[in-house]
């Protein structure tokens, strides 16, 4: 018994070893690794590209209330931002000259209506969710950043607009296996 115990115990130190090991490579490579419903679950690779609606960016949140709130219940992860949370994927929806509609029916971009992005009043364990408004066409270094495969996600509908200074990268799908939609 304490043989079967040892070995598993090796096993499971060699396999946290092994991923920890895996998520340092791949992040001096350029890669990421979303396990977050955000965005399709996969690698990520940084490319070198602009950024533009339908673009996939990294980018660190600044540091105020709603991603404070955001970190303290574990909507979002600590990490090496200047801020002290960890880099979020998500997509880019609106940039420089959009006309952007936020209210809690969902968000406009120059008109049209976002599918699933109505804002939800409260998260899965009953705490109200910040209620972000806003009509404004966006300037040279705002951006709307969402997810558009899940409607819970903690996105541009609770933070509002990123400022081009927060995001960090582009990055580009290079597989991921999960293509669907939550809810759906």
């Amino acid at each position: 018994m304490k043989k079967t115990i040892k070995i598993l115990g090796v096993l499971i130190l060699t396999l946290s070893v092994s991923v920890f090991v895996l998520s340092i490579g791949t992040r001096i490579s350029g890669i990421y690794i979303n396990t977050t419903p955000s965005l399709p679950v996969g690698f990520y690779k940084v490319v070198d590209e602009p950024i533009v609606s339908g673009a996939y960016v990294a980018f660190c949140p600044p540091q105020n209330a709603v991603f404070d709130m955001a970190r303290d219940r574990s909507y979002i992860n600590r990490g090496d931002c200047p801020s002290g949370y960890g880099l979020l994927l998500k997509r880019v929806f609106a940039q420089s000259g959009d006309t952007v509609f936020i209210d809690q029916a969902g968000i406009f971009v120059n008109g049209e209506y976002l599918p699933d992005s109505a804002q939800l009043t409260a998260d899965a364990e009953g705490h109200a969710l910040p209620q972000y408004r806003l009509q404004a066409v966006l300037d040279d270094s705002e951006y709307l950043l969402l997810s558009d495969v899940n409607p819970q996600s903690f996105d541009a509908r609770y933070f509002g607009l990123i400022a081009r200074d927060q995001i960090q990268q582009v990055v580009r799908p290079i597989f991921t296996w999960s293509h669907y939609r939550v809810g759906h």
